[in-house]
């Protein structure tokens, strides 16, 4: 057939995820050309495997492929001289695989979904036990709103639990995983964490002060003792009964004294073997973006007396490397590039210390799984683990198989596991894939919305404006958008997508600027492309800088392997753009390839991007004299607020950094003071201007014009009452976080969010996949009933080019 055999051996992982062999050379050679030009997925399971050791074991190894691909994946396997038995033969009912086994109708077996049922009624019994805490007032001085002293009484009573997790069952003495027959003698440890998922702007932030202050008081494993009774009920300093236990506190949180003194004996630090602090700490750590970090210190100085909760910045190039310093405190405040940065540093303190709990905010951001921040903060030393995201799908459902191994939650943490339960069934339209997934998030999840009105917070309305490009922008957005259509038709007639990634992301991109202002980029597609549609650029390298440069001028551009913003940008030979350190580290694997689309690789391969355009270089010189349809209609609109409502502030969000430097002097000809907010400025520098526009003063700024990347999380914005979207972003999730910088608690106006859109351009389109996100997401917290929904595949490339 003609394959490249750029794969020798085939792993085999166990249920936890570790390697424990390989599949035999004679079948990887028939299978590794079909993985390698992506026809196939496999996975396998060894049946009845017995305890003896022994150096060949049967596996059952089970091929996925699309229909269309089944005649050459057919005839490839033929030809190869393996045996393939497919559904219809008697063969496939011996089957050990989990896809298999739900087909089966035993009497004495109970089906994957009828276990699940079984876990959603359980969940619904224990929710119904939950009821508000209150924290102690000598260390919250702040009133908690009804749904956060609701929020605080279920993370207690999560890191309280004594229960089996989910899934698990006490038989005979032993403990067995109902999905995976897995069995041990060993209880297995209570899931105490989970997703807190409220939406953004309710408050998490305080309500985890709460729960870190609540545990201080009445959990700690040395005064713990002190602050509940024999019969359960919580008691004061004094031992005096306290008003904040009752029943449903009892319920889940107090259990029996005996239970809980168990529990707090067994806090040994040896969950992967880590070496460290024998002893369990009593210090939260906190993992955040560095714009969060100032969010964190103002609650805590606002909503806290002061002293009763002691924090530490471990971030920066003076941050001690002594545990026992750490133990001091009682929240480590560090972000996520810090924590990367320590992952093969064998003696940094925050992988050797016994955390009491660690809280992940923004958790979204490790949504993969196999980035580096990943994989660090799952080998942090902690039993309960919080993620903390108002958007836990950001833009698919395999965003959370990350967030499931953060928090443990076998079987789920296996990507097999959860490909095999979960992701394929949905992937594939099957309404069990979305029930499972509510059950799940049901399961590990607290989610309320603003529209429950929990808050009263003043209306929110949210309004299209349609924009009609003018003659000259018509002109040249038509002539671009065919000559993309005939490329990007050609490299999905031909299966090229993936490894032409950077050259449809160009493309793209480039249309999306046109809507916005042809400023922003060349008027002909074709300097994007070799001049053969061969991705084949290594002889090119002037090719390969302009590319960088192209890709470089938007802001939502993300390291495939760290799944952040790229810092010292390279491209490969194959056009593919990474940050220069994860390259280089994926390369010194045995077999160096890239990972988007499996070119062999070596150093010599990358070509370093061109220097970064300095802010000021862009705003040199005249400005344009015409505008843009955009700016003309934003200028127009800012315009009429400023007559009918004097000093209304509003934040005009742009994914664009040079969009947002171009609009500096058309507002300032027309009048008004602006500042301007975006991901080239350190977390200090974004404080200080979040500070000024804050201000009320007469002659301050009114306008804020920010980066919706840098200004997504962790920020306030409820100076304004006004959000102006210059163009629709690919997650929907982002510009809601955008949004909630300005629709949350504090806000006293109403709020006003205005989209401008592009008419009858790829701008539309995109609302259209911003649509089915928004399904999958609504659909993930909802219940039984809610309509199929099939995941992002290539048929929305078609939908944004119009093919």
């Amino acid at each position: 057939m003609g394959f490249p055999n750029l794969v020798d051996d085939i792993g085999v992982l166990n249920t936890r995820g570790a390697q424990v062999g390989h599949i035999e050379r004679a079948a990887a050679k028939v299978l590794a050309p079909l993985i390698d030009a992506q026809y196939i997925f496999v996975e396998g399971i060894v049946p009845n495997a017995g305890r003896n050791v022994r150096f060949k074991i049967p596996c059952q190894v089970h091929i996925f492929a699309r229909i269309e691909a089944f005649p050459i994946v057919h005839s490839a396997i033929s030809e190869g001289g393996l045996g393939l038995i497919s559904d219809g033969t008697a063969s496939f009912a011996l089957s050990d695989s989990v896809v298999v086994k739900e087909k089966r109708n035993g009497k004495d077996v109970k089906s994957v979904d009828e276990i699940f049922k079984l876990v959603n009624d359980n969940v619904g019994r224990i929710g119904g036990l939950v009821e508000p805490l209150e924290p102690p007032k000598d260390m919250i001085t702040s009133e908690l709103f009804g749904h956060q002293k609701y929020g605080l009484g279920w993370l207690v009573g999560r890191e309280n639990s004594v229960e089996l997790p989910p899934f698990w069952e006490e038989k005979d003495g032993m403990y067995v995983n109902v999905l995976t027959n897995y069995q041990t003698g060993t209880r297995p440890e209570p899931l105490r964490g989970g997703i807190f998922a409220d939406d953004m702007g309710l408050g998490k932030t305080l309500t985890l002060l709460s729960l870190i202050a609540y545990d201080k008081r009445f959990g700690g494993i040395e005064g713990e003792m002190e602050g509940i009774d024999d019969d359960g009920g919580r008691v004061d300093s004094a031992g005096n009964k306290s008003k904040r236990g009752g029943k449903g506190k009892r319920a889940i949180s107090s259990t029996s004294r005996k239970k809980r003194k168990v529990d707090r004996n067994d806090v040994s630090s040896g969950v992967d073997g880590n070496t460290g602090s024998s002893v369990e700490s009593m210090t939260t750590l906190i993992v955040c973006p560095p714009s969060v970090f100032s969010t964190w210190v103002t609650q805590l100085c606002e909503h806290t007396q002061r002293g009763s909760l002691k924090l530490y910045m471990y971030y920066g190039g003076e941050r001690t490397r002594d545990v026992e310093e750490l133990k001091k405190y009682d929240i480590v405040l560090t972000t996520y590039s810090t924590l990367s940065i320590e992952e093969s540093q064998p003696g940094s303190p925050v992988k050797k210390m016994a955390w009491r709990r660690i809280i992940l905010d923004e958790g979204h951001l490790v949504k993969n799984a196999d980035a580096q921040q990943s994989r660090a903060v799952r080998a942090l030393n902690s039993k309960r683990r919080w993620i903390v995201t108002g958007t836990p799908i950001q833009n698919s459902s395999y965003d959370l198989f990350s967030l499931m191994a953060f928090l443990r939650f076998d079987p789920f943490s296996n990507k097999s596991y959860w490909n095999r339960l979960v992701q394929r069934p949905l992937a594939q339209g099957d309404a069990k894939g979305l029930e499972r997934l509510q059950v799940l998030m049901a399961t590990v999840s607290l989610r309320r919305t603003k529209e429950q009105n929990l808050l009263g917070l003043p209306p929110k309305s949210v309004q299209i404006c349609h924009v009609d490009l003018m003659h000259e922008e018509r002109e040249l957005y038509d002539h671009m958008e065919e000559e993309a259509k005939k490329v990007v038709n050609n490299y999905i007639n031909d299966g090229s997508v993936t490894r032409n990634y950077s050259t449809v992301l160009s493309i793209i991109l480039r249309l999306r600027q046109i809507c916005t202002d042809v400023a922003l980029c060349p008027h002909d597609i074709k300097s994007l492309l070799p001049e053969d549609n061969v991705i084949d650029v290594s002889k090119n390298p002037e090719l390969l800088e302009k590319m960088v440069s192209l890709l470089q001028d938007g802001d939502d551009f993300d390291c495939p392997i760290c799944i952040s913003p790229p810092t010292d940008v390279v491209i490969t030979c194959c056009a593919h753009l990474f940050c220069r350190a994860c390259i280089i580290k994926t390369l010194k694997r045995t077999n160096p390839s890239c990972p988007m689309c499996r070119h062999l690789l070596s150093e010599s391969d990358l070509y370093s991007a061109p220097p970064t355009e300095a802010s000021s270089d862009v705003s040199s010189g005249a400005p344009s004299s015409q505008l843009s349809s955009k700016v003309s209609v934003l200028l127009k609109l800012l315009s009429e607020s400023k007559a009918q409502k004097g000093t209304v502030k509003s934040v005009v969000f742009s994914q664009f950094r040079k969009m947002l430097v171009l609009l500096e002097e058309p507002l300032k000809a027309a009048g008004f003071k602006t500042l301007r907010l975006d991901g080239t400025m350190n977390a200090k520098k974004r404080a200080q201007v979040i500070q000024e526009f804050s201000v009320s003063e007469p002659n301050s700024p009114t306008i804020l014009l920010a980066s919706l990347k840098a200004s997504g999380t962790g920020i306030n914005l409820t100076a304004a009452s006004v959000v102006y979207l210059l163009e629709p972003w690919w997650n929907p999730a982002a510009e809601e976080q955008a949004m909630d910088r300005v629709h949350r608690i504090g806000q006293k106006d109403d709020v006003k969010i205005v989209r401008i859109i592009a008419r009858n351009t790829i701008e539309e389109r995109v609302l259209e996949l911003q649509e089915k996100k928004r399904e999958l997401a609504r659909g993930a917290f909802g219940r039984k009933g809610t309509k199929d929904k099939r995941e992002v595949n290539v048929e929305d490339l078609r939908t944004l080019m119009s093919l």
